[in-house]
């Protein structure tokens, strides 16, 4: 992937997850981009509540996951670091 691509994606990515945070917010939480990897992975860090929340793994995957591969398609998971 070349340099312009990625910088290009994870702008994108990070559009996705700024319009996603206020709902997190509401219930305590909070996410952040970590990074993009080279397969089009994104790592997120869940903070506040969605750190110890045991639905969480269900909020990224059926929620931020679905959000961010239906706005780019390329983007082949998200994932909690």
């Amino acid at each position: 992937m070349t340099d312009e691509k990625r910088a290009e994606l994870t702008n994108k990515v990070n559009n996705v997850i700024q319009q996603i945070r206020p709902y997190l917010q509401q219930d305590g939480g909070d996410i952040e981009f970590v990074e993009l990897t080279d397969d089009n992975v994104v790592n997120v860090s869940l903070m506040g509540a969605c750190g110890s929340c045991p639905y969480s793994m269900m909020t990224l995957k059926n929620g931020v996951e679905t959000a961010v591969k239906k706005a780019i398609p390329e983007i082949q998971s998200v994932e909690a670091v």
